[in-house]
């Protein structure tokens, strides 16, 4: 069962990483971003370095996505694409 749950969340983190790189939206790709690094997390819990995925957790998906969004909603849009 850990085989097919390690996949299933490395496709998940594939298709997120995909995702924030692609997406024209700002905020979309900080939200996306936010999601690949609690994906990466649960895969960090996963293989057993919890210290890691707490790691992750705390910087990745919560500090520097909560920074990401800030700019986001501080900058103007210039262009109406």
């Amino acid at each position: 069962m850990t085989w097919q749950l390690d996949h299933i969340i490395l496709s998940l983190v594939i298709i997120l990483a995909l995702g924030a790189i692609t997406v024209k939206d700002l905020l979309g790709a900080a939200i996306l971003f936010g999601a690949y690094s609690f994906m990466m997390c649960l895969l960090w819990a996963i293989m057993g370095a919890v210290d890691v995925a707490f790691t992750e957790a705390s910087v990745g998906a919560g500090v520097s996505t909560v920074f990401f969004v800030a700019a986001v909603f501080r900058t103007t849009r210039r262009t109406k694409d």
